[in-house]
């Protein structure tokens, strides 16, 4: 009898292996796996089985069926049959004892089974799943190899129904932006990041998704100098700009023709030189406003200014961007807002007082809106625009996604300030 109990409990214990394995390699990050591949054999046999689900589960299917099987023999058949055996000598009734003691064997089994052979593994499985996949891995192979032709049979069984459900193509395996996002946020919770890092790793993932639109400084925030004027207008605009690198304009046609940049000014002036614009001309190169986020980095890499100017498709200026534009799409508007003008204030009474130059994508993400909700537009006055369908008045106000925006400052025709609260 005890050496049937032991059996028992050896099937059970094997079940919680198989049902652990199959969580572990199915749960395992394959990015993980990857990295581990090198250093542990196991890691690249993990890899591998969780690349062919179909024949792995087959396999863990294979043996947890047997275990099944061979449990419920044992249970009924030996101990259940002894314990009424028991119960008849202690003075039952023998259809009472026949009850009573598969019954109770059954019960006591199947209690077993779902915590010693189910939840216990499987939480194990789930605590590091990387682990468990690992050292599993090499036995699941094996069992594979050993159950070969049953496996097979499986395995093409499967995926012929699937084919006839019409689900036979790749499983769901990319990753997304949403999943990125969320292991960013156990990251950062759990303290593996700190959130100055978990806020620049989300701006590299919204940089590529921006335009040379997004990241340029408009026209009307660019200073320029004028391409005819007399050295002393020259001197004059540069200490009122009094930047490393200054436009210059053609005012006959608007058309932005290069930069000057300060160094060549005062090597000019301290070589006693007077400052003429169309000598100290730098070429710089020219994007197109639709241009990709990545695409503006590599010409801004090639350049030696590390400036490029904007133009739309009509051949109009609209605006210049510098690496220094790259590197605040990156680190956030919110983290490098001026004293001035900051990007977004929050107010006492859970309010947000929000600049309309603000990023739209970098605003949806701290609010967690939809970024549909700016439509086209790149900033927070392009989606105020998007959700009036018109140039609001100020003071108006208009709701969505439970936020309640309100035009409190209007700079002529330009969205300068909104006031976002939560409704409720």
């Amino acid at each position: 009898m005890y050496t049937e109990i032991l059996i028992v409990v050896a099937l059970i214990l094997l079940n919680g292996v198989l049902a652990m394995s199959e969580l572990a390699i199915v749960s395992a990050r394959p990015a993980r796996l990857k990295s581990l591949e090198g250093k542990s054999l196991g890691a690249g046999i993990a890899l591998r089985l969780s690349e062919d689900p179909g024949r792995f589960l087959s396999t863990v299917q294979i043996g947890i069926t047997a275990v099944g099987v061979l449990s419920g023999a044992f249970s009924g058949a030996t101990l259940g049959a002894r314990l009424s055996n028991w119960l008849v000598l202690q003075g039952l009734s023998s259809d009472l004892a026949v009850t009573l003691g598969v019954g109770g064997v059954v019960i006591a089994l199947t209690y077993l089974s779902l915590i010693v052979g189910e939840l216990v593994p499987k939480q194990l499985a789930l605590r590091n799943p990387e682990a468990v996949a690992i050292r599993v891995a090499p036995a699941m192979l094996l069992l594979s190899r050993v159950a070969a032709p049953v496996v097979w049979l499986l395995d093409r069984s499967g995926k012929l129904l699937l084919r006839l459900l019409g689900a036979s193509g790749d499983g769901g395996g990319r990753v997304t932006d949403e999943e990125v996002h969320t292991l960013l946020s156990e990251a950062h919770s759990e303290g593996l990041i700190e959130p100055e890092e978990r806020e620049m790793l989300a701006g590299v993932m919204r940089l590529a998704d921006r335009s040379a639109r997004a990241l340029m400084t408009p026209r009307h925030e660019v200073q320029m100098l004028n391409l005819h004027a007399t050295p002393a207008e020259t001197v004059a605009a540069i200490r009122r700009i009094a930047r490393p690198r200054m436009p210059v304009q053609n005012p006959d046609t608007n058309e932005v023709v290069g930069i000057i940049t300060l160094s060549d000014a005062f090597d000019a002036l301290s070589r006693r030189q007077s400052l003429d614009p169309q000598r100290l001309l730098r070429e710089v190169p020219v994007v197109s406003d639709m241009a990709d986020a990545l695409d503006v980095m590599d010409i801004l890499r090639g350049s030696s200014h590390h400036l490029a100017l904007v133009y739309d498709e009509y051949g109009n200026f609209e605006g210049i961007i510098t690496s220094g534009d790259i590197l605040e799409a990156i680190t956030g508007t919110v983290a490098t807002q001026t004293e001035d003008e900051p990007a977004l204030l929050e107010r006492e009474d859970g309010s947000l007082l929000v600049s309309g130059w603000m990023p739209a994508d970098e605003f949806c993400d701290r609010l967690g809106i939809p970024r549909d909700l700016a439509g086209g537009y790149e900033t927070v006055a392009g989606l105020v625009l998007n959700l009036f369908g018109r140039l609001p008045k100020l003071g108006e106000t208009t709701t969505a996604e439970s936020l309640r925006f309100e035009i409190v400052d209007l700079d002529d025709r330009r969205i300068d300030k909104v006031l976002v609260s939560r409704i409720g």
